[in-house]
């Protein structure tokens, strides 16, 4: 390696040594970090994988029903990561080797899915390295990061956890300034619950146009739908105060813990925040969603749902195209992780732009 490549190798496989507390409670002061070539980082992460399969290819759909539009494309992606801790220690992922699963590969794994499609807002759940890893990287990649963990993760009943796992959202800063940041522990029947949410509100450089973008992880496993549809209802009133009355459009990304036939699912779609689900579009008749968005097979069984979405608004947006998902011949047999992909949930990619008319939005 090169002087310069052996850095950002140093920069890749460096971890603090201080204590798990310490890792999530301080960051790093961005403006002391080298910025980073996304190509170099990416190059550097391919040959720490370069005994693994190869990444699979994954094409965007084009959505367009129109000409191209005079606003900028905004790339929006969403992807519940695997807490590391919850991976190795209580997800029991029946045919994924623990091997896959090792922190410094499947993190250049992750990093690779990420520069791979160069996401200008980025939406993360179950970050337990947030501090360690992702911050310093991308802070140093252009971005400008906030992370909300949970108040009782189950990252912290793992043994040699790394801290809780929460909510990330990253922007880039030459594309957008940060206006209104607001950490949402999310409420069911007035009482505070283990669910968190991030919404800030963004104004775009290159047109002025303002944008609220919100991730949020809903409470999981089966019996706990009618909490999630509290959880859901608590963040719609929460982001009709943030977005004035559905005033600035609004992007909200998540792994929902829920089928499209649950209540939270049809609260998003029915709101009067005039939302739409941007996977629907790659159906062929435009109102279906995927087939899945995880997959998996733990010692209970196999799991095959589709839980993550990104909503938007439908009156001042418009999806110009989306990341297809990966088949299932692609997942391959023992599902999801594996040494091929670091998740068990698949990344969601959009591309956005604001509508032509502003006052069309409701």
């Amino acid at each position: 390696m090169g002087n310069g490549t052996s850095r950002l190798y140093s920069a890749l496989t460096k971890t603090l040594n201080s204590s798990a507390a310490s890792q999530y409670l301080e960051s790093p002061d961005p403006e002391h970090l080298e910025p980073i070539d996304p190509k170099e980082l990416l190059e550097e992460c391919r040959a720490v994988l370069h005994t693994r399969p190869p990444r699979f290819q994954r094409d965007f759909v084009d959505l367009r029903t129109d000409g191209p539009s005079s606003h900028p494309l905004i790339r929006v992606m969403q992807w519940n990561i695997l807490a590391q801790a919850l991976g190795e220690g209580k997800d029991n992922f029946a045919q994924c080797p623990l091997e896959a699963l090792k922190w410094e590969e499947r993190k250049c794994l992750i990093l690779e899915e990420i520069l791979a499609y160069q996401p200008d807002i980025l939406c993360l759940q179950e970050v337990d390295h947030y501090f360690d890893t992702f911050q310093p990287l991308l802070s140093r990649l252009g971005y400008q990061g906030t992370f909300f963990p949970k108040p009782w993760s189950p990252c912290l009943d793992v043994e040699h956890n790394n801290g809780p796992d929460g909510c990330a959202l990253f922007f880039l800063q030459n594309r957008f300034k940060l206006l209104h940041s607001a950490n949402i522990r999310l409420t069911a029947m007035r009482l505070k619950t283990n669910q968190v949410a991030i919404a800030q509100t963004l104004e775009c450089t290159e047109s002025g146009r303002q944008l609220c973008i919100a991730v949020t992880h809903l409470k999981a496993r089966t019996g706990w739908e009618q909490l999630r549809s509290a959880q859901g209802c608590d963040l719609l009133r929460n982001l009709q105060n943030i977005t004035q009355g559905a005033k600035i459009p609004l992007i909200v990304c998540g792994d929902f813990n829920a089928e499209p036939t649950e209540e939270v699912y049809k609260h998003f779609a029915s709101s009067s925040l005039n939302l739409s689900s941007a996977y629907k579009l790659l159906s062929a008749d435009g109102q279906s969603e995927p087939p899945y968005t995880t997959w998996k097979i733990r010692t209970s069984g196999e799991c095959r749902h589709t839980l993550d979405y990104i909503w938007y608004s439908k009156h001042a947006l418009s999806v110009r195209s989306a990341l297809d998902l990966l088949t299932e011949e692609q997942i391959g047999p023992n599902r999801l992780p594996s040494f091929h992909y670091p998740s068990d949930h698949l990344s969601l990619v959009c591309d956005f732009s604001f509508n032509e008319d502003p006052d069309a939005l409701l």
